[in-house]
């Protein structure tokens, strides 16, 4: 059984951490920071593994995970009979594996900051907002009902506005941080009307009761335009998350994401902000489940997310943007196989996505720091200047192309084994994702480690960046070998492939099975492509964008959705909304306005005379009132 309290402490540490260093950090601990805001989140960290060690060894010794739900004794919130919000916790396989992931990807930016941020005229600060960002996530997903997740969630909004926006002196940085609050907070609005359908439905906001309503065959079958409105509920949850975690067409923040810190990238792509959609779809996964037209909604976003972001990151030439829609096609995948009913599979890819793309990012930021540019056109034969960064993001590229037995390969493929029983078409949309991640990924490593011949001395990173570096890189090599299926379930729902460990994730032998030869198959064509364009600096790249002419065009141009995006807001939101509405905001709302105090001010001067303050003008209107009361006596009684 967990220990209450030591979950409140994982939580309150991080939080701790940012009020302290948040009010008196720049005053009190100056340099000290860092190192104070990396102590509270490694025993917080430390809290969070010793709570997932005794969680899921009881789990093996039972031989199975159950959930379980502590709410606090006082009502939070009542909004009458029947409805009130507990503050809760929800402590069960999903939610313990996602404070591990939350907690030590942070820990590893933290840790990797010190160096990386150290000299920053605003430490203390980013710090505070480190550990504001951790304690938010790690709220969300211990959260026990809707309410408190939503909370959460947007505390996470907030957080990363604060990171992405960090240099608030580079116009470029404020652009993308308000892009960012703004886009999530249209999809935030769809999860909050799903909030209100589903407690109105099942009557509680508790994740077990409500479960427990909306599946109650009993519960009356409501409609709204022909469809239920448990679909609206779920359908409305799922264009929260899509927010959140990029999905097209709410992707476009992501990419301009970048402008922030590159620690605080790995933070966003690795396991926090981004994969909060996917939690939160698997949180309510049985639902999902029961409604197979909404299901069919998340596989196909999944999946087409996956391929386009695939495909534009082909074609970007600045390493953190590669990266991003790397991200994008990632999170699809995890998606996809939600919605091919492929829980453990794409909670497992979450897992295994952690490791890899925190330590491509990290890697990233010593690159950038080497370079001093974020093009890949600057970049190239620092395989021998930078030996540890080019092994640590050569293992990481290897883990996400799906090659065999780094990390990568045994979650990417339960995934497009799920898919496969599942449904054959996003089945062959998804292998060919594959080859294109592995094509991209090695497109990036050779531009960067390659191309050109090494120039300058080896470049040695200070312990607090290489130490972080390595522990990622061992994460993403032997992060596949954890007995997850084992460990993981979807709440007694049949999955894809026959349920939990009956894919490759089950035994290392399976990893070797007749199915994985196609992916790996492509995986390597991919790379070896990548090799005969990137690996030597020649026009070959050059001529296959312009033989692909105008498809190179559109992608390379992210196929113009930001601009689709501009237009709809400049030239038919602005001009055929905005313009008529502030029209009549200015002459007929503030005209009314103006008329009434116009009025007003004229009813005021005629009648002020009665307020001069001459008491023989008082005296008269005394008079004159004893004269009209006698007339008036003397017409009634007459």
């Amino acid at each position: 059984m967990p220990n209450y309290a030591v979950i409140a402490w994982i939580v309150g540490l991080p939080l701790a951490g940012f009020v302290a260093l948040g009010l008196l950090g720049r005053r009190y601990f100056r340099g000290m920071s860092g190192v104070i805001g990396t102590l509270v989140v490694s025993i917080s960290t430390g809290l969070s593994l010793w709570t997932a060690y005794r969680y899921f060894a009881a789990c093996l010794v039972n031989g199975h995970c159950g959930a379980q739900v502590v709410s606090l004794k006082a009502d939070w919130l009542s909004f009458g009979r029947g409805l009130s919000i507990n503050m809760s916790v929800i402590v069960d396989p999903i939610s313990v594996m996602m404070i591990v992931v939350v907690g030590l990807v942070s820990l590893m930016v933290h840790v990797f900051s010190l160096g990386y941020m150290r000299g920053e005229e605003r430490y203390g600060t980013y710090y505070a907002f480190l550990g504001l960002f951790t304690a938010s996530m790690l709220g969300l997903v211990l959260s026990g009902n809707l309410l408190e997740t939503y909370i959460f969630w947007e505390l996470v909004g907030c957080s990363s506005f604060l990171l992405i926006g960090y240099y608030y002196d580079r116009p470029t940085a404020v652009a993308a941080a308000k892009k960012a609050f703004i886009v999530t907070r249209f999809a935030d609005l769809g999860f909050l009307v799903g909030i209100l359908i589903l407690s109105f439905q099942a009557k509680t906001l508790d994740f077990q009761g409500l479960i427990a309503a909306l599946l109650d065959p009993r519960l009356p079958h409501t409609t709204f335009l022909g469809v239920s409105l448990l679909s609206w509920g779920l359908a409305l949850v799922f264009v929260g998350g899509a927010g959140k975690s990029a999905m097209f067409p709410l992707h476009i923040w992501l990419p301009d994401a970048m402008e922030g810190p590159t620690p605080v990238s790995a933070l966003i792509h690795a396991a926090t902000m981004v994969v909060a959609g996917v939690y939160l779809v698997a949180r309510l996964f049985v639902l999902y489940a029961a409604d197979p037209a909404v299901l069919q909604i998340v596989l196909y976003a999944g999946v087409f997310s996956a391929l386009l972001a695939a495909i534009i990151a082909c074609t970007q030439t600045d390493i953190k943007r590669v990266l991003a829609y790397s991200t994008m096609s990632q999170i699809g995948y995890m998606m996809f196989a939600l919605g091919a009913y492929g829980y453990t599979a794409s909670m497992y890819h979450l897992f295994t996505h952690a490791f890899f793309k925190a330590l491509l990012f990290l890697c990233a930021g010593v690159i950038i720091h080497q370079v001093h540019s974020n093009e890949m056109k600057d970049m190239g034969g620092l395989r021998k200047v930078m030996p540890l960064t080019h092994g640590c993001f050569l293992v990481a590229c290897l883990a996400i192309s799906g090659i065999p037995p780094f990390s990568g390969f045994f979650s990417k493929e339960e995934i497009l084994l799920a898919a496969w029983h599942a449904n054959k078409f996003v089945y062959g949309m998804g292998l060919f994702t594959s080859g294109l991640t592995a094509f991209y990924m090695f497109r990036l490593y050779f531009s960067v480690f390659w191309s050109r011949p090494a120039e300058g001395h080896a470049h040695r990173i200070p312990v607090v960046e290489s130490v972080p570096l390595v522990i990622l890189a061992l994460g993403a090599a032997f992060a596949g070998f954890v007995p997850f299926s084992r460990l993981m379930g979807a709440g007694g729902v049949a999955e894809a492939g026959g349920g939990p460990g009956a894919g490759w994730a089950a035994e290392v032998g399976g990893a070797f099975s007749r199915m994985a030869i196609a992916p790996v198959a492509l995986a390597l064509v991919g790379i070896a492509l990548a090799a005969y364009l990137y690996r030597r600096e020649s026009d070959r790249p050059a001529k296959v964008a312009a033989a692909l002419g105008g498809l190179y065009r559109w992608a390379y141009h992210k196929f113009y959705v930001d601009e689709i995006y501009l237009f709809i807001t400049r030239k038919i939101i602005f001009n055929l909304i905005g313009r008529p509405a502030a029209w009549i905001d200015r002459n007929i709302v503030d005209g009314m306005i103006n008329l009434l105090a116009a009025v007003t001010a004229r009813i005021a001067t005629a009648i002020k005379g009665f307020q001069s303050g001459k008491v023989q003008d008082y005296a008269l209107y005394f008079f004159a009132g004893i004269a009209g009361l006698a007339v008036l006596f003397i017409y009634i009684y007459t």
